[in-house]
């Protein structure tokens, strides 16, 4: 990694734990300044991070939170936005509720869109800077007992996100994506320990279903860190040409190229 990020100033989304934390202590440690932003604060906000609390599925936030960010630093060179989470139960469609819908898609799709609204204006400005829009692979591959509405926010933000990279990329700013498997997080952890309790079955049976379920070669769920060493080269320079793309962090769980 070069030191093309030292200096500039990143907003990460849900970033008190999980994917989340490992990128901003990733960036932070890179010399980024990153401003974290999630409901509740972490326990311990180091490297100077700056955090700022905030519901995204709520309408007013993204622009607060823009007014906040640039009223004290000037600019925005990185956007991840990372907040995201399966809200519903599982069970398929019959389970589901108009409710369960909005939310997933609240969270997960137009928080992204209004984020990118408020603080694109300013990376037009600037003629630069680099968004990752964290999606996931059940997108790409979904799971109707567990995932169905939260895949298909996800699949949106998917082509939302080559949209935008189509249109900003000629005005300086790239947009990528990265889809991460199953992921070591306490969300995640949370996930099978619910679908044990439901079941009836232990928290290891569960995992194994669910790992049987998405088919990993590796075998294993991936650590954070894995993620986030992704986002920070996509950021930096040394990506310069890559725009408007999804990788796959994945263990090779996606059954085709």
């Amino acid at each position: 990694m070069d030191n093309s990020l030292k200096g500039q100033v990143a907003l990460v989304t849900g970033g008190t734990k999980g994917i989340g934390k490992a990128i901003v202590d990733k960036l932070s440690n890179a010399g980024v300044q990153v401003i974290v932003t999630a409901r509740t604060a972490a326990k311990e906000i180091t490297n100077g991070q700056h955090f700022i609390s905030a519901d995204l599925t709520q309408r007013e936030s993204a622009e607060t939170l823009a007014k906040e960010i640039l009223g004290k630093y000037g600019r925005i060179d990185i956007i991840v936005n990372n907040a995201g989470a399966n809200l519903s139960p599982g069970g398929g469609f019959s389970a589901l509720s108009d409710e369960h819908w909005i939310n997933d898609w609240q969270l997960n799709f137009m928080s992204v869109v209004r984020i990118n609204k408020a603080l694109l204006p300013t990376m037009i400005e600037q003629k630069s800077g680099v968004i990752i829009n964290i999606s996931t692979g059940a997108a790409k591959q979904p799971i109707w007992e567990m995932t169905m509405s939260y895949s298909s926010a996800k699949a949106a933000l998917n082509v939302y996100s080559k949209a935008l990279a189509n249109e900003v990329g000629s005005k300086g700013i790239r947009v990528n994506v990265v889809s991460p498997g199953v992921v070591k997080t306490p969300l995640m952890l949370e996930f099978i320990d619910n679908i044990a309790e439901s079941s009836n079955i232990t928290s290891d049976e569960a995992f194994k279903a669910v790992m049987d379920k998405v088919g990993v070669p590796l075998g294993r769920m991936a650590e954070p860190e894995e993620v986030a060493n992704l986002v920070a080269f996509l950021v930096s320079t040394e990506a310069k040409y890559i725009n408007g793309t999804n990788y796959s962090v994945d263990g090779g769980a996606l059954p085709t190229i």
